[in-house]
């Protein structure tokens, strides 16, 4: 019998580094940027050039970790309640089944390293680990699902993200057409 908990690991793994792949392109832009407004010369003169980069390097690794843990959270409620709504396993065996696929995110994440250079490609490395997950899980809990139940879970789903998405881009849409008219230009 296999142990259950080998691969529990995986998604911290996974989520360390998506954030590092991600925060290394956003260092470099962000010090391009610094140096482009001339800041990056004066913090200079109170911190060595590694600092700085090191710094932000922390402090980006920082933020995309809690960025990536917060959508695994939600990711991970989210099943759990779709198996709940949709699912004929009461006992969550197929949901231990499941752990089985955060070899897909490791992999993903390992692959996000093969694009520091393009942002776009760490993006597709994420969504494309995340479409082939969901793939699986729903190719894993299929026995425990009825053709109904099928349609809900993937609809439940789909509708979810894209409700965030749509949610999430609206707000930032609006608080940045807030604050250009607020600028006195």
């Amino acid at each position: 019998m296999r142990n259950t908990y080998l691969t529990s690991h995986f998604p911290l793994f996974s989520i360390l580094l998506f954030s590092l792949s991600f925060s290394l392109y956003s260092e470099r832009q962000i010090s391009g940027w610094l140096k482009d407004v001339g800041l990056y010369a004066g913090m200079l003169e109170f911190f060595s050039a590694g600092g700085i980069q090191l710094t932000l390097l922390f402090f980006l690794v920082l933020f995309f970790f809690m960025i990536f843990s917060a959508l695994k959270l939600i990711a991970d409620t989210l099943m759990e309640l779709s198996l709940l709504f949709f699912s004929k396993d009461v006992e969550g065996i197929e949901l231990a089944n499941l752990r089985k696929g955060t070899w897909i995110y490791l992999a993903g994440s390992a692959a996000s390293f093969l694009f520091i250079w393009m942002p776009l490609g760490m993006v597709c490395c994420f969504l494309a680990a995340t479409l082939v997950y969901f793939v699986f899980v729903v190719y894993h809990i299929s026995d425990s699902l009825s053709g109904a139940g099928m349609f809900g879970l993937i609809f439940f789903h789909i509708t979810f993200w894209c409700a965030a998405a749509a949610g999430t881009s609206y707000a930032g849409f609006r608080l940045y057409n807030s604050l250009m008219k607020s600028l006195p230009i």
